[in-house]
């Protein structure tokens, strides 16, 4: 049996006793979903990748993961157009480009559907750790829920039922890295417009919606309802469906510099939502029964997002890739490199007596997806992507399968106590 690191409880045991409860055993009780956004990490969140074996995956015999090769395959374009010495990911996570083209060539070579061919591919190639934030009560557990592509009725002009905007980016938006400035800031960015050759604040969501925007001819098309309009925000992308059944697909094309504040959030605080039964449903159901407190409420959350059309096969992710329903994880780039191979495993499963056990690759980001352990996984589109995104809100661990030919490059990972070659090697 090839055997690379240690086991996943080996290394819940080293951790102590906190790990353990995080990382080997189902939590009582939910956390928070998606549409409540989780506090900012701070800047003391140290992030730990610990060495383990593919026998020690929960459920990594029972997935599809031949299923999980296409959106693989359409990271490795990315990674194909870069230089062979561009750093992949923060901390030395992901290696390098040129680490990634034998293994690219070996994806591409693959047989479809083949799913032992496709186990035994990742076993050669890759070494998997367990994601831990040491700062973290529960170091290997956090939150993972889902999104999906939203459909939406509308019109190519103002009319009739359809009267909110879908902006498109505004020509006076200036969006800054930061990096480019001090290396401390990398990651983060600032977003308004220039006034006087000073950089001030973009208008915000009440703003625009009261008309700040309006008689520049930014509007991509108009949508018959607005908390739909208001979910597209949240989940980035989606098709609006017009009158003669043609669609146009829309995506993330930049936002007005302000902070994510959750609704979600609010109505728990509030008391009109418990927490336990919060979901993109029971807002949506709260928001219908009160129309004309469901549209202040949204004002309260300042940041909007810019759209663009698109005129792929699918919604774009941050990695500028297709998303694969299912198959695509968007995570916080500050911790995680974009184009990895990534184990998921969540206690619980909303809709399946099973948890959820599955290799996804991590291609996109998200506003809410802040921390060390966090992801949001992309459902694909239509009523059961939506159902499923919405009650998802799981709490699990993730694996990042890192290339054995990029391990020296990790500044953030843990060596097995048999040494580095434990794990470069495979082992019968």
């Amino acid at each position: 049996m090839v055997i690379r690191g240690h086991s996943f409880f080996s290394h819940c045991a080293a951790l102590g006793l906190m790990v353990l409860m995080s990382a080997c055993a189902a939590p009582s009780a939910k956390t928070s979903s998606e549409v409540i956004a989780p506090e900012d990490p701070s800047a003391s969140a140290e992030e730990k990748l610990l060495p383990v074996s593919f026998a020690a995956l929960p459920g990594w015999q029972d997935d599809q993961v031949a299923d999980s090769i296409s959106a693989l395959r359409r990271s490795c374009e990315k990674f194909g157009l870069m230089d062979d010495n561009k750093p992949i990911g923060p901390n030395g996570i992901g290696g390098v480009a040129g680490d990634w083209k034998p293994i690219c060539t070996e994806a591409f070579s693959l047989v479809d559907g083949d799913s032992e061919k496709a186990r035994a591919f990742y076993e050669s190639f890759f070494q998997p750790y367990l994601v831990s934030d040491l700062k973290s009560n529960l170091p290997a557990s956090g939150l993972f829920t889902g999104y999906y592509e939203a459909g939406l009725r509308g019109a190519r002009s103002q009319g009739g039922i359809y009267q909110t905007p879908l902006y498109k980016r505004p020509d006076d938006l200036v969006l800054v890295g930061l990096g480019e400035f001090k290396e401390d800031w990398n990651g983060k960015r600032l977003a308004g417009r220039l006034e006087n050759g000073q950089l001030v604040p973009y208008a915000t969501r009440a703003e625009i919606e009261a008309g700040k925007l309006r008689g520049r001819n930014l509007e991509l098309a108009w949508v018959d309802d607005p908390v739909d309009a208001f979910f597209l925000h949240i989940q980035g992308s989606g098709r609006v469906i017009f009158p003669d059944g043609s669609t146009m697909r829309v995506g993330y094309d930049g936002h007005n510099g302000h902070a994510y504040t959750s609704i979600g959030r609010i109505l728990i605080e509030r008391g009109e939502i418990a927490k336990e039964d919060m979901s993109m449903q029971a807002i949506r159901k709260w928001m219908a029964a009160h129309p004309n407190k469901g549209q202040e409420l949204m004002k309260e959350n300042s940041s909007y997002i810019f759209f663009r059309e698109l005129k792929d096969d699918g919604p774009i992710g941050a990695q500028n890739v297709v998303l694969t329903p299912g198959r695509s994880l968007a995570v916080d780039k500050r911790y995680m490199a974009l184009g990895l191979p990534v184990w998921l495993y969540t206690f619980t499963d909303p809709v399946s007596p099973k948890p959820i056990a599955r290799m996804l690759v991590t291609q996109d980001t998200g506003g809410a997806i802040k921390g060390v352990v966090r992801g949001d996984v992309f459902w694909g589109f239509g009523e059961k992507a939506a159902e499923r995104a919405g009650q998802m809100k799981e709490s699990g661990s993730l694996f990042v399968l890192l290339p054995l030919n990029s391990i020296n490059r990790c500044q953030v990972c843990t060596v097995a106590e048999d040494g580095p070659a434990d794990m470069a090697q495979e082992k019968s």
